[in-house]
């Protein structure tokens, strides 16, 4: 087996060329892993990059690059490092063993505690508690499997129980304490009114299941109140207008993607799907080529939340959009299985994933001037569907439909349960007050007129 270091740095030419990066790229990380070599070279003669050894490195860059400019240049490294491994050209990489024998895989928190001058305690810190450990954890787990065997996904759920299970893992004092008085304590650690909410909400779930078996089990009480306070601080969607949604349109087919060439026409095609159909990100990921019926202008959208299916009737032009780009995939040498990812990446070999698909959209929003550059604020790619539904209402008004009798068609097509979960996404605007104005003064100003010396009543 041949090893790394190599005197001629052919492997890290491999490995760069393979990756296929802009030229601006390669010359970015190439001196980095050529940096990086030589320090191994020089502190280690033996081949093979131990803990200790990229501890070493670590410490000797912090000599004089601040902590986050370390983390970014460990990344192209640990990638690198990976490829070597893969090719069995190294036996470990470091951080991966280490991430992996702390159930870890944030590479950030990782450098930062091997940088703390007590590095163990520092690692230690960062394992996972254990799930479901605390002294009610059986039950919650118990409860958690019943709500998957009715059908549920339970996933948001699950989640905030695992919270309210590591808080009391961290809290062995309160394991004699009712529900309620667990709810205040865990409460005390953030006072916003969404962690209180969550708090209250995840303290019934529990209290509720353990009712069951012990009718002594006192419900923490649901402040309707602070509810209201946390939906107050919430953001507010955002409603794009159509020459807001045509622009973001023309950004993402002028989206700068020199070494995958069909990425404009993917993440255009993506929004459409968004805006046009109200789908969620993870539908539009989980979309393969046989979901897209072009005889029956027809898009399948199948196992989304509570394991529901439906196929959604398009228009012609979005028809004409899906068509163009399914021959434009077909012509990169995309698989053309039924099976196959719609939106295939090609250095993964496989389907676009939900974070890579929300990170580039989001740099289509800014780079429209829609968003600004830091900071989770402004219009996000989940307010299409709020303006889908928006717009899908205002176009009803003016066509003259009372859109109260279409909202059931409306909550089917975006795969809702109810009515109400689709009532969450009306977003009172002002051309829809406007609309529904105009309507009222159409339909019923006139039960309203009072004629002279007439009774109102009659």
């Amino acid at each position: 087996m041949r090893t790394w270091p190599d005197p001629n740095d052919a492997m890290i030419h491999q490995h760069l060329q393979q990756l296929r990066l802009r030229p601006s790229s390669y010359r970015t990380y190439h001196p980095m892993l050529l940096e990086f070599q030589q320090f191994v070279v020089q502190n280690s003669p033996q081949p093979g990059v131990s803990r200790e050894l990229f501890q070493s490195w670590l410490r000797h860059r912090a000599g004089f690059s601040p902590v986050h400019t370390i983390i970014q240049r460990v990344w192209p490294i640990n990638r690198f490092l990976d490829w070597l491994v893969a090719n069995r050209l190294l036996a470990s990489n470091p951080l991966a063993e280490i991430g992996k024998n702390l159930g870890t895989q944030d590479a950030a928190q990782i450098i930062r505690a091997l940088l703390n001058p007590d590095s163990v305690t520092a690692l230690e810190a960062l394992r996972p508690t254990p799930r479901f450990a605390s002294h009610l954890g059986p039950a919650i787990q118990n409860h958690v499997a019943l709500m998957r065997s009715l059908g549920l996904r339970y996933g948001t759920q699950e989640l905030q129980l695992l919270r309210f299970d590591r808080f009391l893992q961290e809290r062995v004092d309160l394991i004699q304490q009712p529900i309620t008085s667990l709810v205040l304590e865990w409460g005390k650690e953030d006072s916003r009114p969404q962690h209180l909410v969550e708090c209250v909400q995840t303290g019934r779930i529990v209290a509720k299941s353990m009712r069951r078996t012990d009718p002594n089990v006192v419900i923490p009480r649901f402040d309707h109140h602070l509810f209201r306070q946390a939906r107050r601080q919430q953001r507010r969607p955002y409603i794009y207008s159509e020459e807001e949604v045509l622009l973001l349109l023309k950004t993402a087919l002028s989206f700068p993607s020199p070494s995958t060439p069909l990425r404009p026409l993917i993440l255009h095609t993506m929004l459409i799907l968004a805006y046009c159909l109200g789908l969620r990100i993870g539908e539009i990921v989980r979309l393969t080529v046989g979901d897209i019926h072009l005889d029956d202008r027809a898009v399948e959208i199948r196992e989304t939340k509570l394991f529901k299916s439906r196929r959604l009737p398009v228009t012609a032009t979005v028809m004409a959009a899906l068509r163009e780009y399914l021959k434009a995939r077909d012509q990169a040498g995309a698989p053309a299985e039924q099976s196959a990812p719609l939106f295939w990446q090609w250095k993964t070999s496989g389907q676009y994933r939900y974070p890579t698909v929300g990170a580039l959209l989001v740099q289509v929003i800014r780079r429209a001037g829609l968003k600004p550059v830091p900071g989770r604020v402004g219009p996000r790619i989940h307010d299409l569907r709020h303006s889908f539904v928006v717009h899908r209402i205002m176009a009803w008004y003016r066509e003259g439909i009372n859109p109260q009798m279409r909202l059931p068609f409306l909550s089917t097509y975006l795969g809702h349960r109810d009515l109400d979960s689709t009532l969450v996404y009306v977003t009172i605007t002002q051309e829809l007050l406007k609309q529904a104005g105009d309507r009222f003064r159409s339909f019923g100003a006139r039960a309203l007129e009072v004629t002279v010396g007439g009774d109102p009543c009659k």
